[in-house]
């Protein structure tokens, strides 16, 4: 791994902040990284409310898309609340369609099918629609690139509100609403929401417009936080707001659905890491395995013990997609090394029969082994399809595009993308792909960084510092988990490995004549070389609490020693 220290603030800027907030400078320097230079934004990070929200309507297209429902629920017309069969496509759908269930009877919901139609907006979607005499589709986490699917709409007599956060291309759809922050004449002050996020912004703005406060939406918060966990979107700004009180719902008057889920977790209070490993691939297993239906029926079921009986099933589903994530990556990393490409700038692969639905974890499964851009390819009816995944830094999406030529159809963001290709056009794309990765990746990022806050000494942690820690949550991309370094520590004597294959790496660590903490390391089980016989080494960690037999006490989750 490459360790990156982050600069120090000016030492002016720290002591400001530490006289203003009365804090120590640790802190104080944790703040101004995260762009907190003041008393007034302090009190936003910690105390975010949700008056914080911006104003729906500050969206473009908002007041067409609230207009165009009222009048639909006046008119009783069907609507079809449409959606991805990812979490953040699965949850927004939930959101939608029990929200508009509270104000009409003719509601009913559609995700498409991962393999017979594949994502976003389908025909087979509008002819359902149809044939169910429908008249609008509400279109969440998909939809912004579907020019021909809403003209095919269109002649149907059927209108489309689109609720996307993917980056439009260079003509909208001819829908009664786009609503999407990415829009280019769109002036909505964040514009990092998720699928689920748009969909929540819409919902506020039909709740405003019938005279309700924010506080009778905070119910469906637990889903936008679920989709925000899973997406990996910055958790900053609105983002962030919505994932404080989605966790606050999450652990204290969860949906029937959600509470299903986490029935088995011994844990007292879930955090949006929890949220990522255990709620999320649940929720994505259906899709992946079976139908995001299942999903659905999940999160909008209010009936405790039915909703127990499909979590049992989407737990079922998620068995099986671990077995297949394990075969599939082990097939992938053989055709690497068989076909001697351990040395390329990307991976392209392909199997016809590898599933669909787990190939985008086998490609995040690969980019942990290798470290470059990704791309995993199956058999798709006629064509292939892929899943790409990238690198810290670079854009894979642009990679994606320089590469159009050779693609039938693509889309996604910086980090995560998905496509379709005809199979001839795969051994065009893999060459133009690796030429293309080659010409613009910087070296550095062929190799893992991990992203160092700052140095400090075993001395300065405390049960204070830890409870200050806790404050900066929920943590996520742009508010990570705070990363230390400490320098010239060592085992007291007994490092052990742990895990079935020694993977792992527990240590007991002290720095002269500190205080000694426990630390875990998950992945670093082959470094226990490195903290043998009192060896004096550098070491770089998080800090949490470990809960155990009831005690609770501070850990240091090692992220990597030298």
């Amino acid at each position: 791994m490459r360790w990156n220290l982050k600069p120090k603030p000016e030492k002016q800027k720290i002591k400001a902040l530490q006289d203003a907030l009365n804090i120590d400078d640790v802190v104080a320097t944790l703040l101004l990284q995260r762009g907190i230079e003041t008393y007034e934004d302090a009190k936003t990070f910690f105390r975010p409310t949700l008056n914080d929200l911006h104003d729906p309507f500050l969206m473009k297209d908002m007041d067409k898309a609230v207009k165009r429902i009222e009048k639909a629920i006046q008119n009783q017309e069907n609507i079809l609340v449409f959606g991805d069969y990812d979490v953040d496509g699965t949850t927004a759908v939930s959101l939608m369609s029990s929200y508009l269930k509270t104000v009409s009877p003719n509601i009913a919901t559609y995700i498409p099918d991962r393999y017979n139609e594949g994502y976003g907006i389908s025909y087979l979607g509008i002819d359902y629609a149809d044939d169910n005499g429908v008249s609008l589709i509400i279109a969440l986490d998909c939809g912004i690139k579907s020019i021909e699917h809403i003209d095919y709409a269109k002649q149907k007599g059927i209108d489309f509100i689109i609720c996307d956060h993917h980056r439009p291309g260079d003509e909208l759809p001819d829908a009664v609403a786009v609503l999407d922050p990415k829009r280019g004449d769109c002036d909505y002050p964040y514009k990092e929401l998720c699928g689920c996020g748009v969909g929540f912004k819409l919902i506020q703005a039909l709740g405003k417009n019938r005279n309700q406060s924010i506080n009778d939406l905070v119910p469906y918060l637990d889903l936008v936080a679920t989709a925000i966990a899973a997406d990996i979107v910055p958790i900053t700004g609105e983002n962030r707001v919505l994932a404080k009180f989605g966790l606050e719902v999450i652990n204290s008057a969860p949906r029937a659905g959600i509470k299903a889920l986490i029935q088995n977790v011994k844990k007292k209070t879930l955090t949006i890491s929890d949220v990522v490993f255990i709620i999320a691939p649940r929720i994505n297993a259906a899709g992946r395995i079976k139908h995001g239906n299942y999903a659905v029926e999940l999160l909008t079921e209010f009936d405790l013990e039915q909703a127990i009986q499909f979590a049992a099933e989407i737990e079922t589903f998620n068995a099986d997609r671990k077995d297949l994530d394990k075969q599939i990556t082990k097939e992938a990393l053989s055709q690497i090394i068989k076909n001697n490409e351990e040395k390329r700038f990307s991976t392209v692969v392909y199997q016809e029969d590898w599933h669909k639905g787990v190939i985008g974890i086998v490609a995040s499964r690969l980019v942990e082994n290798y470290y470059r851009p990704t791309v995993v390819f199956t058999k798709s009816g006629e064509k292939l399809a892929a899943s790409a995944r990238s690198v810290k830094d670079f854009d894979i999406y642009n990679a994606l595009e320089a590469c159009a030529e050779h693609l039938e159809q693509f889309g996604g963001h910086m980090y995560a993308a998905g496509m379709t290709i005809k199979e001839e056009n795969l051994q065009a794309f893999k060459q133009a792909f690796e030429e293309v990765v080659e010409k613009n990746i910087h070296p550095d990022l062929l190799t893992p960084e991990v992203s160092i806050d700052l140095e400090i000494n075993l001395n300065e942690i405390n049960e204070k510092l830890l409870r200050i820690l806790r404050q900066f949550e929920p943590f996520g991309p742009e508010n990570m988990t705070p990363i230390f370094l400490t320098k010239n520590v060592y085992d007291t004597g007994y490092p052990k490995q742990l895990g079935s294959e020694n993977e792992h790496l527990r240590l007991f660590v002290k720095q002269d004549d500190s205080e000694g903490f426990g630390t875990i390391g998950f992945g670093l089980g082959k470094k226990i070389e490195i903290a043998r016989n009192r060896n004096v080494f550098d070491l770089v960690y998080s800090i949490e609490e470990n809960e155990w037999n009831g005690n609770t006490s501070i850990q240091l989750q090692m992220k990597d020693l030298k």
